[in-house]
Parts: structure tokens; C-alpha cells; sequence
């Protein structure tokens, strides 16, 4: 049985189809005070041998919402448990930077390690975040899916990572595509301002498309300065693509007023440039 967090309903569907499991539908409601509440009403008759929870973590109450479906499961029977996050929020928090702040990361999968067996991350940001969970942890890396809903025409491609810690997954969907080449920019971040000073790499990019590639885009502003950078060197398209689109605040005006030509990401993050599914990099790990 399959059991979707609010969040993440449609990779929920898209994995249910991928495996043949049994797709449960959740409700999720509030009481009059503001707490959440979710209820499961497939439970009613039923009792999974297996329950995978599928529930990006967007929010401080998706993460209760996660919980609860945990415990609801259990509460119905269910042998086994696997925690599918496809995005885990507090992910990037994996360090305390400054004296007196806690590891957020590690908080969040401590929590989340009471109510299942397993967990399954997809393409998390920094893969060493697995060690802190206390159950088995399985690392899924969608990247590759991000090849498919590109375009077949692209000129001379040059698969681009923001910064050298991406060449990675650049490389990635670069194979995955079938042709072009990859590189890197040079970023900087003052940790005291935040603000973030792109540096253009040495590769050729006149009349060449070029596709931006990143596990996540937050806020834009990385992206959005690369996408000018190259339109200012005379690339042909800039396309942008990522795992996780959280596209928070105005990254979408950013990113469209810097010049994009087109937005593609997993269905990790459910938003209107989710042009693929992870589904099928999920189902093989299940």
C-alpha cells in the first residue's frame, strides 16, 4: 500500500502506477484549534503488509503530517514501514554554523526515524545526511529523469552546474541527454550577507544552448544571475533544470525576468514545471 503526504500526491499516484501497489486515500483535515489531523479511511478494513508513506517535508506541519501518517499505519497493523522523503526540508541545515544551533538535519531524521523501518531519499543535497538517520537509508538519485523532458533540438549543448559541488549531477543529465559537454561556475557566498557573486567559467558559450542544472532551486537568485551572465555572453537558450523546485517567494519572476527559456524539474516538489517523475528511480529501490 501506498499512502501520500498532502504534498506530494501526484508522485505518490505516479509510483503507485510504477510498482502496482494499492494507492490509499488520505484525508487531511484540521481540528477547530489549528492542529492537523490525517486519516486514512482505506485502513478501516484493511491491514498493509507493507506501507510506503511517500510525504515531501515543505513545512514544519508536513512534518507532523509525516508523523502522523507513520503512526497511523502502524496503528493499523502494518508490518513494515518505508519512509519515502522526496524532498526532506531542514536538509541543508546539516551543520551548526554558529554557537548555540542545533542540527537540524539530524533533529528532523531522528524524529522521523521512530515511525518507520526504512526511508528512501531522493537526490538529497548533501548525501551525508543519511548517517543521521537511526534506520536504514536508501539514496535515489533522480537526476537522470531530468535528461527526458528536454529539448531534442538543443544546439551544441553545454550542461552547465552553478558551482563545482553540482558537476556532478551535470554530468548526469549531460549522459543521460546523449550528447554535449559540461562545466561549472565559479560561486562565492558571504555567509554574513548572503549575497552570492557568480563568476562565468572559461567555456565557449556564443550560440550554444546551455541548460543550468542543480539538485534544488530555493530562491533563484544563484540561478537567475547565471541566466544573465550567459545572455550577456551570447548563449542561444538557457535552460534551467533541477530535482527540486521550491521556486520560493519571486524565483519565478527572477529566473523569467533574467531571461529563461524554459523551467524543468521532478516531481519531487509538485509545481507547474514538474515535466517528469521520479517515480521510476523510486519503485527501483522498493
Amino acid at each position: 500500500m501506498i499512502v501520500a503526504g498532502s504534498d506530494s500526491q501526484a508522485l505518490a499516484g505516479a509510483l503507485a502506477r510504477e510498482t502496482g501497489d494499492t494507492l490509499a486515500v488520505a484525508e487531511y483535515d484540521r481540528f477547530p484549534d489549528g492542529e492537523l489531523l490525517v486519516e486514512i479511511p482505506d485502513l478501516t478494513d484493511t491491514t498493509p503488509d507493507r506501507a510506503v508513506i511517500v510525504a515531501g517535508t515543505l513545512s514544519a506541519e508536513a512534518h507532523v503530517e509525516l508523523l502522523q501518517l507513520q503512526d497511523a499505519v502502524r496503528e493499523a497493523g502494518a508490518s513494515e514501514v518505508v519512509t519515502v522523503l522526496p524532498y526532506m526540508g531542514y536538509s541543508r541545515q546539516d551543520a551548526a554554523f554558529k554557537a548555540g544551533q542545533p542540527i537540524s538535519a539530524r533533529a528532523v531524521a531522528r524524529a522521523v526515524s521512530t515511525g518507520t523501518d526504512r526511508v528512501v531519499l531522493v537526490t538529497p543535497h548533501e548525501p551525508a545526511i543519511a548517517d543521521f538517520f537511526d534506520v536504514p537509508v536508501d539514496i535515489v538519485d533522480a537526476a537522470p529523469r531530468l535528461a527526458a523532458p528536454l529539448p531534442g533540438d538543443l544546439a551544441d549543448p553545454l550542461f552547465l552546474a552553478p558551482d563545482e559541488g553540482a558537476i556532478d549531477l551535470a554530468e548526469t543529465v549531460k549522459r543521460a541527454y546523449g550528447a554535449g559537454t559540461t562545466d561549472y561556475f565559479e560561486k562565492e557566498r558571504d555567509y554574513d550577507t548572503g549575497e552570492v557573486t557568480v563568476t562565468p567559467s572559461a567555456a565557449p558559450v556564443e550560440d550554444r544552448d546551455v541548460v543550468l542544472v542543480d539538485d534544488i532551486v530555493a530562491t533563484g537568485s544563484t540561478m537567475s544571475e547565471s541566466i544573465a551572465v550567459l545572455n550577456d555572453r551570447g548563449a542561444g537558450r538557457v535552460i534551467v533544470t533541477c530535482v527540486h523546485a521550491l521556486l520560493a517567494r519571486n524565483a519565478r519572476s527572477k529566473l523569467s525576468a533574467a531571461g529563461v527559456a524554459g523551467i524543468y524539474a521532478t516531481d519531487t516538489v509538485e509545481r507547474d514545471v514538474s515535466a517528469v517523475s521520479a517515480a521510476p528511480s523510486v519503485a527501483a529501490v522498493l
